[in-house]
């Protein structure tokens, strides 16, 4: 299974931001981090910022901050939200397969999916910064 950009910037913005500390950096000092185009950053923050996980504040002074719920949410309802609920493939549409009705191989994947979703539930941000992650997270940081 592949992550969608958008799922993959999720996680490593909020995992970026649980080792900030004090520290408020701005969607450009995240994005120039991850190396990803500032509008694409901005869309996930946005995001992120309306599921509560992390707070944004404009102006000087301002940036973002991981939120407690940030900190402590569910690696798997993350990846699932920014994932959405659909298939792993595409049965139905403008082609339909034509095994659709007879299929074994759409409920095998559906399960393998959400045995996926599964194994990611139990971790939390915080996990996924302990060491040696948020030291290398912190290394890349542009800020002091």
């Amino acid at each position: 299974m592949r992550l969608l950009r958008s799922t993959d910037l999720a996680l490593r913005v909020l995992m970026r931001l649980a080792v900030a500390g004090e520290s408020t950096p701005t969607t450009r000092e995240v994005a120039a981090d991850m190396d990803v185009p500032y509008t694409h950053a901005a869309k996930v923050v946005a995001e992120l910022q309306h599921l509560g996980l992390l707070t944004a504040r404009r102006g000087r002074g301002g940036g973002l901050a991981l939120t407690e719920e940030g900190r402590t949410a569910s690696v798997g309802a993350v990846v699932r939200t920014f994932e959405g609920d659909g298939d792993v493939v595409e049965c139905e549409g403008a082609t339909p397969c034509p095994l659709h009705s007879a299929c074994r191989l759409r409920g095998a994947l559906r399960r393998a999916q959400e045995a996926f979703f599964a194994s990611l539930d139990p971790l939390t941000v915080a996990d996924m910064v302990a060491p040696p992650t948020g030291p290398v997270l912190l290394g890349i940081s542009s800020r002091p």
